[in-house]
């Protein structure tokens, strides 16, 4: 299990990390990230409607499922507009990524379901954040697809529900959703630490002007602040 979601150490790893990458390798980088965040959660919720007890909840997560390919294609997309190589720039977050959809595999239908809003709510806010320090272009095409989620819809009166009538649920759920923001949010700040392009675009952005050690607290607050309110929404307690 993952520990706290904002380590000191890491915030300040990420912008006393700076070099002298171009701020087009971290566009690249952050939309290999996404692209690959997004063929992933595809792949996940195609596996969660497996799981699904009835026919309609069955094909209602399909049709998640169906959305985030469509993000995965828009992002790929934009790859190909820059002249990147869409494969290219995922494969630095495969392992990563994988990993942590490995530590995180639910165990049943809920766990899918609050995997699917908490953990993949927790990615959007991060690389949403991250996307302020890109061109308007590419924040616009990042943000397009890192909002434009309908989970809600179908996760947060199926969790109530379901916990209302066995309230123990509630409690398994609640600290599943504890492990899923702190994984999460552990990955995240890894994979800045490590791929030079996005250290470099979020300490100097596309145009010199990144974000400072305050700033980068005041987005991990932001970030932490929204899971909180998510698992509210759930019912849950953070």
């Amino acid at each position: 299990m993952a520990e706290g979601p904002c380590p000191a150490y890491r915030v300040s790893a990420i912008v006393a990390a700076m070099t002298s990458t171009a701020p087009h390798d971290g566009i690249v980088d952050l939309l290999g990230v996404v692209a690959y965040l997004e063929l992933m959660a595809f792949s996940q919720l195609a596996a969660d409607a497996g799981m699904a007890p009835t026919q309609p909840e069955r094909a209602t997560v399909a049709k998640l499922a169906v959305a985030q390919f469509g993000h995965y294609e828009t992002i790929v997309r934009r790859l190909e507009s820059l002249g990147a190589d869409p494969e290219t720039a995922m494969a630095p977050f495969v392992a990563a990524i994988d990993e942590f959809h490995r530590r995180t595999r639910p165990r049943d239908w809920f766990e899918g379901l609050v995997k699917a809003y908490v953990g993949d709510g927790v990615a959007q806010d991060f690389y949403t954040e991250v996307a302020r320090f890109v061109d308007p272009q590419t924040r616009d095409v990042v943000v397009e697809v890192m909002s434009n989620t309908v989970h809600a819809e179908v996760v947060i009166p199926t969790v109530r529900e379901a916990i209302s009538a066995d309230p123990a649920l509630g409690g398994r759920l609640a600290l599943w959703g504890r492990r899923l923001v702190g994984e999460m949010l552990t990955e995240a700040q890894r994979i800045g630490v490590e791929r030079e392009g996005l250290t470099s675009l979020l300490v100097g952005g596309v145009d010199g002007v990144g974000a400072d050690l305050a700033e980068f607290g005041r987005m991990l607050a932001r970030i932490t602040d929204e899971h909180t309110r998510r698992m509210e929404r759930l019912g849950l307690s953070a």
